[in-house]
């Protein structure tokens, strides 16, 4: 038995298939994967994602601390509070320990991690907290609900009281606000407009309850991984890890490289690697003929002996043909091919991004 969210009876009463993933027991499906992700492309889905890691640092150093820890510069955030960042969190070899968001609230902020590195990732933040006047307080009694889609933010609205609705019509895309010990961003992992929620743990069951009353579809693992593949959003242990640089991880504007004083972790070997020119790339594939492409299966380019490798690869419901990330050699573009169970399968190289609000981009 894993952890078990604040949700999981919730899941369990909706008819949820539970699995395993980074020591959580999660719903990957309540029944149809497809027809869940269809209903965040046109309507709105509710995802649990308790399982992710909230942090919040504190304390006189705390900006300085997060300009050093991060490839991104908080110090965009200094005359906007609220406002959001995604970032790199590197090492000194310039591999992604790991990818995150962070809130910047009135003089302190909130950092949203991933459930499959919390250990190292807080054990790499304390490291480099030491000799700082900074506080890093991870938030277990929160839960954290998404709700995703072009009826999300209007559903929602109904479902809590008219000074949380009237805070959510102010917010602007990938900014947060924190209300009375909830907190509401205007953030997601599925190219959908929508909500990210965190709520104490004991409100957390009936306001799923309120938004699947209200017309809001239960949606698991398995169709937040179609939606963000689709939305060519990067998933950690695919697109990036320890050993990889986000410059072969379609990262590169994550990260800020002025003002040039600001030493962040990782800095002297991604500039090393700028000036060399990457080798790889991360690029999107489409095969729009019979069959199925999934991470680790490999990409030849035409005018490379080196051979590519698929990271994420699926079905896409919203396309009705198979969609990827791979990671080829830099330069790629036009046809490859891709060894699928021995046969050498055609396909396009495109930008990794396939469909955004609904719309495909391919």
């Amino acid at each position: 038995m894993g952890h078990r969210t604040a949700l999981y009876q919730s899941h369990i009463d909706a008819g949820g298939k539970m699995v395993d993933f980074g020591g959580w027991d999660m719903p990957i499906n309540y029944g149809s994967q497809i027809e869940e992700h269809h209903q965040v492309r046109r309507h709105a889905g509710l995802f649990d994602v308790s399982h992710m890691t909230v942090v919040d640092v504190t304390g006189a150093d705390a900006r300085q601390y997060l300009r050093r820890l991060l490839a991104n510069d908080v110090a965009r955030l200094d005359d906007k509070p609220g406002k959001a960042l995604y970032s790199a969190m590197l090492n000194e070899a310039g591999g992604v320990i790991d990818d995150l968001i962070v809130y910047h609230l009135q003089g302190w902020y909130r950092v949203i991690v991933n459930c499959a590195t919390r250990d190292k990732d807080l054990a790499w933040m304390s490291q480099q907290a030491s000799g700082l006047d900074v506080h890093i307080n991870e938030r277990t009694e929160l839960s954290m609900m998404a709700v995703q889609g072009p009826k999300a933010l209007e559903i929602v609205k109904q479902c809590v009281s008219a000074g949380r609705a009237e805070l959510i019509d102010q917010l602007s895309v990938f900014t947060g606000k924190d209300e009375g010990g909830w907190f509401f961003a205007r953030t997601g992992y599925t190219g959908e407009d929508g909500l990210e929620i965190l709520l104490p743990e004991a409100d957390a069951p009936s306001v799923w309850q309120a938004l699947i009353d209200a017309g809001v579809v239960p949606c698991g693992l398995g169709a937040r991984d179609t939606l963000r593949l689709e939305a060519g959003m990067n998933l950690y242990g695919h697109e990036m890890d320890d050993a990889t640089s986000p410059l072969a991880a379609n990262m590169g504007w994550t990260i800020a490289w002025e003002p040039t004083e600001r030493d962040f972790i990782g800095r002297g070997a991604l500039e090393a690697q700028r000036r060399e020119g990457a080798s790889d790339t991360l690029v999107g594939l489409v095969l729009t003929g019979r069959g199925v492409l999934r991470a680790g299966q490999s990409v030849r380019v035409p005018g490379s002996e080196r051979t590519g490798v698929i990271t994420s690869g699926t079905f896409s419901p919203t396309l009705g043909y198979s969609i990827a990330m791979a990671r080829v050699p830099a330069g790629a573009s036009g046809e490859a091919s891709v060894d699928v169970r021995g046969k050498a399968l055609a396909v396009s190289i495109v930008k990794p991004n396939f469909v955004r609000h609904g719309q495909a981009l391919v």
